[in-house]
């Protein structure tokens, strides 16, 4: 008696830490190639040397173009590197009479860069796909190339940094349309010609960016069927208190000098019904809500070890073409048996049928991302 109240009490705290376990939804990046994405803006930059002060920071504006690459690992991180340049542009008064103008020089370089991206709107507000508008902060290293002047002519590589913001207006799963503004600082590419050994730069630029395949966020955690866990919590809740009522009972009888009463008891065994396992949009793997029925199935099943029962994977039709989502079906279902068999459930008791690649078996799409046992 005192062993069924140890087990019971065990499984009923499972349950319950099962059914709180995720309270808020995360996403990433499932593969590698998803939310790989390229932009291009075009804007203008100016070059805030102490030269350029005298003569107005708006004479020293010049054009800029930028391409970039990069990668979303969720909605929140990121990664890019940058090209960007074309040329810089100096009133210098050095080398000349005191009194005299100042001499315009131009300069020509590129910046390579590598900046890491922070989404602050899905930070704060949580991931909204169908959000709007989004702000982002950037910062990171790069390497400006510029050619010295002199006789050498040689081309320099000069290590800098900068930080920005970034706002994206969302136009659909593939395109965004972006507003971007970098302060950046780094030794001067006009070298001897500058007073100063740093020119910073203040840049602001318009743009577009391309996801390819557009972007795909996969839920950490899937929404659970409550009253399905409720259930069970309730359940083991009442064989625990009836448990727990026969101990107490037998004790009153004992410390009575009652003699032992036999009893006859049937027991119910439980036959494995139908259950199902969901998966994600585009995935194989069973997430943690998942393995709350793959459990409770493998328990039934040992349980009967004279009856034998199928899984059949299924795929929506909505997504994805007849072959890829009969593969995906298979792998589902595969998923499933592996399952099972790691939970001690034998390979003889269980085999694999009826992938439905295509077929819809629900109304909803996202129901038909299945493994049914029976």
């Amino acid at each position: 008696m005192k062993s069924k109240l140890v087990i019971l009490s065990l499984l009923l705290a499972g349950t319950a830490v099962s059914a709180g376990a995720q309270t808020k939804e995360k996403y990433y990046s499932e593969k590698f190639k998803d939310n790989i994405f390229i932009s291009a803006g075009v804007g203008a930059q100016a070059c805030v040397n102490p030269d350029n002060f005298d003569y107005g920071i708006g004479n020293a504006i010049t054009p800029l173009i930028h391409v970039s690459v990069g990668k979303l690992f969720n909605p929140i991180w990121g990664v890019r590197g940058q090209v960007a340049g074309l040329w810089s542009t100096l009133y210098s008064e050095r080398g000349q009479v005191e009194g005299t103008y100042a001499e315009v020089k131009n300069k020509k370089y590129f910046t390579l860069r590598a900046d890491a991206m922070y989404n602050l709107s899905n930070s704060i507000c949580g991931y909204n796909p169908d959000r709007l508008f989004t702000l982002s902060v950037f910062a990171g290293p790069g390497l400006t190339f510029a050619k010295t002047y002199g006789k050498q002519d040689k081309l320099n590589a000069l290590i800098n940094g900068s930080v920005g913001l970034m706002g994206q207006f969302n136009v659909n799963k593939y395109l965004d349309i972006n507003i971007e503004a970098r302060g950046e600082v780094s030794p001067s590419i006009f070298g001897s010609q500058s007073s100063a050994y740093t020119d910073g730069a203040v840049s602001l630029t318009a743009g577009v960016t391309y996801t390819f395949g557009g972007k795909n966020f996969v839920s950490c955690g899937a929404k659970v069927d409550q009253n399905a866990i409720n259930n069970e919590v309730n359940k083991y809740r009442s064989e625990l208190a009836q448990a727990q009522a026969d101990l107490a009972n037998a004790k009153n009888a004992m410390s009575n000098g009652s003699k032992p009463v036999t009893k006859e008891v049937v027991k119910e065994i439980q036959v494995a019904g139908p259950r199902a396992v969901f998966f994600k949009l585009g995935s194989a793997r069973i997430d943690d809500y998942g393995m709350v029925n793959i459990q409770l199935a493998a328990k039934i099943l040992k349980a009967n070890p004279d009856k034998k029962y199928k899984i059949a994977g299924y795929a929506d039709k909505a997504t994805g073409s007849a072959s890829v989502n009969q593969k995906l079906s298979e792998k589902r279902a595969q998923a499933v048996y592996d399952a099972l068999v790691k939970e001690g459930v034998s390979e003889d008791q269980i085999e694999l049928v009826g992938f439905g690649g295509t077929a819809n078996m629900f109304s909803k799409d996202y129901l038909n991302r299945v493994v049914i046992l029976e």
